[in-house]
């Protein structure tokens, strides 16, 4: 552990050194002024970070014992401006102090200082509140260790899970994309599709309970589940059926945790110019026809997960050369932010309907998901995919 002691008077360092010599410490550094201070901790004589020197090489100091009263930067200003710096303010700073005003004790602390002693120093309460401050110090960097290495397993869980979606179609006869924007690094959305033969595609769009980490999980076993059903079931019933057996394989230890999804799967046919498609209590899609007019899908019935066995029905809709497929997750009723089913179903089809095929899919997500909403602003996953009939 390296401290820093910091006072005018060298006769004040040197007794602090000898305390801390005798108890052990023996990985010290000595400033005689703030400015001394800024210097060892690479900031500027303002106390600034300077643009070329920010994250960059400093002493590593795990504790300050700082003396309040200092010509030119004394105490309290330095301890702001430490406080100022996100890689410095971490770092415990005790006051050592000869005044016993108890409102210029109470600004130290407010400046940031975790404690204090005052002059002339008592050695066994300086080494008890050192020991008490460099705990603190540990702890603070095994949390900020750990978060460290939890954010960088986040950012490598997020780019499985794009990873694992599907890469953009355009075929002869069609045309797949969709727009994927989690509201946290990670998503419980996801969409699939599969070809199955010459004039036939699979395509789902799936969304999990709740948020974040757990729902993303959950998502990426019924994508697995997925990937499997659309491959060798087929059938639209089949496939949702055999995804609401795989996910009753989830256990948990809380018998009260269920984890359901709604989704919708359907199955394109380019030589008999229909889509089949089953709702598992999923938001409806809907078909932007080429001349303007839409289409929507039937409404969802029971979610998948819910119940081992679940009654499904399975729907029929032409399509035709220009038409448009649109699929999505609730998310996307946060764009016209009502409450009430019928009329965010309407207010949904309204907003989407001038996106007819001839609308870029680029164009698109910029139309609906651009300005701030670009920030992270979304309370929900986003998902939609865009399917276009050639």
């Amino acid at each position: 552990m390296r401290i820093a002691v910091v006072d005018d008077n060298p006769m004040n360092i040197t007794v602090v050194k000898e305390i801390l010599k005798r108890a052990g410490y023996s990985d010290m550094l000595t400033a005689a002024s703030g400015m001394e201070l800024f210097g060892l901790l690479g900031l500027d004589a303002k106390g600034n970070e300077p643009a070329d020197m920010a994250g960059g090489d400093w002493h590593g100091i795990d504790l300050i014992l700082l003396d309040m009263m200092m010509p030119g930067v004394d105490g309290i200003t330095a301890c702001q401006r430490i406080q100022q710096s996100p890689r410095l303010r971490d770092i415990p700073i005790i006051m050592v102090t000869a005044i016993g005003d108890s409102k210029k004790l109470a600004e130290a602390l407010d400046a940031g200082a975790i404690d204090y002693v005052t002059k002339p120093i008592n050695r066994i309460e300086l080494l008890a509140r050192i020991r008490v401050a460099l705990r603190l110090k540990e702890q603070k960097d095994w949390h900020k260790e750990r978060d460290r290495r939890m954010r960088e397993e986040l950012q490598l869980a997020k780019e499985v899970q794009y990873a694992a979606l599907p890469q953009p179609v355009d075929d002869e006869g069609m045309a797949i994309d969709a727009i994927y924007r989690p509201s946290e690094e990670l998503s419980g959305d996801l969409y699939a599709w599969h070809r199955i033969d010459d004039n036939r595609y699979g395509i789902a769009v799936i969304d999990a309970m709740g948020h974040g980490i757990s729902s993303s999980l959950a998502s990426m076993f019924i994508a697995s589940v997925l990937k499997e059903a659309m491959t060798k079931q087929v059938e639209p019933k089949r496939v949702v059926k055999e995804l609401n057996r795989r996910s009753h394989q989830l256990q948990f230890a809380d018998q009260l945790i269920q984890y359901y999804f709604t989704g919708l799967y359907m199955v394109v046919d380019l030589n008999k110019g229909v889509l089949e498609y089953v709702n598992a209590g999923h938001p409806p899609g809907l078909v932007i026809r080429g001349d303007g007019r839409v289409e929507n899908f039937a409404l969802g019935g029971m979610a998948i997960g819910l119940f081992s066995e679940m009654a499904l029905e399975k729907h029929t809709i032409d399509i035709r050369s220009g038409d448009r497929v649109l699929l999505f997750t609730d998310g996307l009723y946060d764009l016209v932010g009502s409450d009430y089913e019928e009329d965010r179903e309407v207010s949904l089809t309204e907003l989407l309907r001038p996106f007819c095929s001839r609308t870029p899919v680029k164009a698109l997500e910029e139309v609906l998901f651009g300005g701030e909403q670009r920030e992270g602003a979304e309370s929900d996953d986003r998902c939609l995919v865009v399917v276009d009939i050639k």
